[in-house]
């Protein structure tokens, strides 16, 4: 019987921030830029006799996540130099914060966090030429937040939840854009499995993790991997290193041997000043001028709406288009709770399903989605009809996202019919014109009068009340 191992994960999250310029020197922070060392000075290129300046606008924009992840924001902070040698770093240190971090403590998604500091970036390597390898020092410099939970993830699962919730606050914060295929956002995996869950196993960290569905098969892999070591009574190959996450093969592959904070021989940066931020920034006001968080939105859709949790997400991802045009929607339909989760309905399953095929259609204007709501919950027309009026609001070139759905239902002949009498004769005709279909019903297969009314509003053009079809059919049919 196989045994059951306990996991145990950590996470290191690094995310650029939106600066104008750099984190010590008035160069330009533009991760757009594609030419390569256009965005550089003597002090990002570690020229002797430059000295760093802090950039204010970074600091704030740490302190905001700290105070939206309800941390607790330091009085005193200072920068360290972190020791070590590699092409991307020309100073031979990194600019970065270990003892007196500005964030410490808080919690997002349930995951305690342990520290939130503030470093530079370094510069990015080329390995793209063959034999050598070039550097571009653009991004050197760059002001990068650097985020640690405390190891108390234990599935892959609830890591990518983090990790996707983390990234979704950056952007409501506006401190970052977080996008992971330019770079602005990595994540590195600190993971260990054991047979006890109290005891920690041996740690692995996993680097060069680009999404975070590869974060996820990244955790899922290393799980399997030392679980078969240990299985296979191999504990001594499990040991504490850095390992590459291999997109292609999926797996991982070892680096180097991990290092301790010795080896980088942190010591307080004599060039740059010690911060007292409760002199420097008035934290209290900054507090009371956080945006709506994406936490705080989805328990008032929840209360104000009754949405949908599926609903209320694709609202949350995309607040600015999206989830703008939702809630006008739901201003001009009141407290009509009914109708508000009509619109949220034909928002998220067909407008959001005509827009994945056609990627370029404009959203119909509010006051038209409110309207079509409005009809469906009033039996003013059918399903089958909302759909094609949606279609026609999206796609007619003449009357995109203009034209009335009650003029559209109008001269398209959708407003549903509620005569009995003369939706009687209609599904007579039907009803004679299937008797195998009626013979079927009568014999005790009641769903097969779904048959008879789908024909009853093929018949009708779509103009039939389904219900009352439905009604008429189970009373000639008696």
């Amino acid at each position: 019987m196989a045994k059951e191992y306990y996991t145990t994960i950590g996470l290191e999250i690094h995310a650029e921030l939106n600066t104008k310029s750099k984190m010590f020197c008035g160069c330009i922070n533009n991760p757009d830029e594609k030419t390569p060392n256009v965005n550089i000075c003597p002090v990002c290129m570690a020229h002797p006799g430059t000295l760093p300046v802090i950039n204010k606008k970074a600091v704030e924009n740490v302190i905001k996540v700290g105070l939206a992840l309800g941390a607790n924001i330091a009085d005193f902070t200072e920068f360290d130099r972190k020791n070590y040698f590699y092409p991307d770093i020309p100073k031979a240190y990194q600019i970065s914060q270990y003892k007196f971090p500005i964030v410490s403590g808080g919690k997002l998604k349930g995951v305690d966090i342990t520290r939130v500091h503030l470093e530079e970036d370094t510069a990015t390597s080329k390995h793209d030429r063959g034999d050598y390898s070039l550097v571009d020092f653009n991004r050197a410099g760059v002001p990068l937040m650097e985020l640690v939970t405390e190891p108390v993830i234990h599935s892959a699962k609830q890591a990518g939840e983090f990790g996707r919730e983390l990234q979704l606050l950056l952007k409501y914060l506006g401190v970052s854009e977080a996008n992971m295929e330019k770079g602005e956002m990595r994540v590195e995996l600190n993971i260990s499995i054991s047979e006890d869950p109290k005891i920690f196993g041996t740690k692995v960290e996993v680097k060069n993790i680009n999404s975070f569905r590869a974060m996820e098969r990244a955790a899922e892999y290393e799980t399997k991997r030392m679980a078969k070591l240990l299985d296979e009574g191999k504990e001594s190959e499990i040991v504490q290193e850095t390992r590459g996450w291999d997109e292609v093969k999926q797996s991982t592959f070892s680096q180097r041997k991990k290092e301790n904070a010795n080896d980088y021989r942190y010591f307080p940066d004599p060039d740059l000043p010690k911060l007292f931020l409760n002199k420097i920034f008035d934290i209290e006001k900054m507090r009371s001028e956080l945006p709506e968080l994406p936490e705080q939105k989805r328990v008032r859709y929840r209360n104000d709406y009754g949405i949908k949790d599926e609903d209320i997400e694709s609202y949350i991802t995309d607040p600015d288009l999206l989830g703008k045009w939702f809630e006008d929607i739901a201003r001009i339909l009141g407290n009509n709770k009914e109708a508000i989760k009509i619109a949220s309905n034909y928002i998220t399953s067909d407008f959001l399903g005509l827009k994945k095929n056609n990627p370029d259609i404009k959203m119909p204007k509010a006051e038209n989605m409110a309207e079509l709501a409005s009809m469906i919950m009033k039996s003013l027309i059918s399903s089958r009809g909302a759909k094609d009026i949606l279609e026609i609001n999206v796609f007619d070139k003449v009357n995109i996202g203009g034209e009335s759905p009650m003029k559209i239902a109008e001269e398209k002949g959708l407003i549903q019919n509620h005569d009995e009498g003369a939706l009687k004769e209609i599904v007579q005709k039907i009803i004679d014109a299937n008797p195998a279909v009626v013979a079927t019903y009568k014999g005790g297969k009641e769903n097969a009068i779904m048959s008879l009314v789908g024909q009853v509003m093929k018949e009708s053009k779509g103009s039939a009340n389904p219900s009352l079809v439905q009604k008429i059919l189970k009373e000639l049919l008696a």
